[in-house]
Formats: structure tokens, sequence, C-alpha cells
């Protein structure tokens, strides 16, 4: 993007757990528990597969790269990292609150449906246009945002 000329906002998101405040950006490795974070990360794409989950390529449209490439763009979302992180460190029964700067692509709200059904958790997320509470794999927006 940067040999092309394009400027884009990095995606940022928050998530608190046992209040501590993380800070996740897309493509973040600087956490201190980001090879965990990665390792889970594997572990919910595999889940995901086995529910018939099919990547939405459409909140990739600037990389070059065809399916592999955005798949790998798209899973290092920020808010997918800070979920992957709740679902990791947060107690059980415990909502997962994401806060994030722009607004969410249409393949994390798919993914974030699924993972409150496949772990049983609520996910709320904040992002740049409203609330989402994921909850049983529905979004209270009724996929519309």
């Amino acid at each position: 993007m940067t040999d092309k000329g394009v400027n884009k906002e990095p995606g940022c998101s928050l998530v608190e757990i046992d209040g501590v405040t993380h800070e996740f950006f897309a493509g973040d490795t600087s956490h201190p528990q980001s090879e965990d974070i990665y390792k889970f990360m594997s572990e919910i794409e595999e889940k995901l597969e086995a529910t018939g989950y099919v990547p939405d390529y459409s909140g990739a449209p600037l990389v070059d790269e065809v399916n592999e490439g955005k798949k790998n763009t798209m899973r290092l979302h920020s808010e997918r990292l800070a979920i992957a992180f709740g679902l990791l460190r947060s107690r059980p029964g415990m909502p997962i609150r994401v806060f994030k700067n722009l607004r969410v692509c249409n393949d994390c709200h798919s993914v974030t449906k699924l993972l409150s059904r496949i772990y049983n958790v609520e996910i709320i997320v904040r992002d740049r246009a409203r609330f989402h509470h994921f909850k049983e794999g529905n979004c209270s927006c009724k996929d519309y945002w």
C-alpha cells in the first residue's frame, strides 16, 4: 500500500481483561503473549473451518494476493486478535468487550457470530458506527450495520 501511495488508518482494538486494557493493531506481534495468541488463532481457524466457514474476501480489497494472502490479512484484523486474547484470558461466563477504531468488516462480523456460538461466549464490539452484541451465533444489529 505504501508503494502505491495509499494511506489507511491502521485497525486498532482494545480489550479489557481483569482490569488491564490490552491494545492490538492489525497484524500486531508486539503483545507479550502474541505467540500464545497466534497459536490459539490457528485453533480458532480449525474450528471455523469445521463449521463450514468460508471467508468473505471483500474485507481485503487492497490486498493484491488472492485467496491465501487475503485470508492471512483478514485473520490478522485487530478485533480478531483482541477476541482471541479475550477467549484465552477471560474468566468463564464473562463477556468479552472490544472497542475498535474502524468499522467491523463483513468477514470479521461473520467470524465473531460463529465464535460466540462455538465458544458459548458473549462478545460485545463497539466499532466506529455502533455496538454489536454477539451471542449464540447472532448479532444485535441483525446483520445490518
